[in-house]
């Protein structure tokens, strides 16, 4: 049974909250199966699956259709769609984007750093809102870890608190020293989501494809349940071999079934 905000809410203090990404129809239909209550399709997808070196060459058209693709695949899982970068700097852009996310198949959106005025706009429009505070992968110059300052950690603080204010019923804290991750935690009413923030949070998000290993550099913060890289050599070795010495197709039974496979 698809989840809603508020149950996400009613977990917070008792229940753990498993989150992966997920971009494609059979991954986000194995999400589904595992029990998986939340999926976040993330903007991370040009990185990991397109190639680009930055989240802000992600557009809305790219989000509907990675959106589309995991809806299918999982249609009973509360799915977050992410505004990608530009479709949040105003209202009404905001608004039509969220929209057009949800048209898609999402369940709520994510938008990064304490855009308020934009948060309550979509809240007032019956549109979920999921925050993100910490290092803001859309607008920060590295990678490395924010909140080590008193100063950075008395901002993150506020735009956490910022955020819960303007209605979000779930924030997203990324990479911050896992006692400002804690005490953020403690002073939300709302389900924080930790990564690479320790584990005091609420629950915790991976980026599928660093979960499942497949790609060749990972985030300090995330783990490796597989090797998935290693199997895709081998299994593009082992057919060009076959292919080269006429072994495949000849060692596979013919069918001639009717749906072609």
């Amino acid at each position: 049974m698809k989840l809603n905000p508020q149950d996400f809410v009613s977990m917070k203090g008792s229940t753990p909250i498993p989150m992966l990404t997920a971009y494609t129809c059979p991954v986000a239909r194995s999400v589904e199966e595992a029990g998986i209550p939340i999926v976040l399709v993330g903007d991370t997808v040009g990185m990991v699956e397109m190639g680009f070196d930055s989240t802000r060459n992600v557009t809305i058209e790219h989000m509907e259709y990675h959106i589309g693709a995991v809806r299918r695949g999982a249609k009973n899982t509360h799915i977050i769609g992410d505004l990608p970068y530009g479709t949040d700097d105003a209202p009404d852009i905001a608004l039509t984007s969220a929209r057009r996310l949800l048209q898609a198949g999402a369940d709520s959106v994510k938008l990064e750093g304490p855009n308020t005025q934009v948060i309550r706009h979509l809240v007032s429009h019956n549109i979920p809102v999921v925050g993100h505070t910490g290092l803001l992968p859309q607008t920060a110059k590295s990678f490395k870890q924010v909140g080590r300052t008193q100063e950075e950690a008395k901002q993150i603080m506020n735009d956490a608190q910022a955020i819960q204010d303007a209605g979000a019923f779930m924030v997203v804290i990324e990479h911050i020293p896992y006692a400002l991750a804690g005490e953020i935690t403690k002073g939300l009413s709302i389900p924080t989501i930790g990564i690479g923030a320790g584990p005091d949070c609420d629950g915790q998000v991976l980026v599928i494809n660093d979960a499942l290993g497949l790609g060749d550099y990972w985030p300090p913060f995330s783990k490796q349940y597989a090797y998935v890289s290693k199997t895709v050599l081998q299994v593009a070795r082992e057919f060009s071999q076959e292919v080269e010495s006429m072994e495949f197709p000849n060692n596979i039974i013919q069918f001639t079934g009717t749906n072609g496979r």
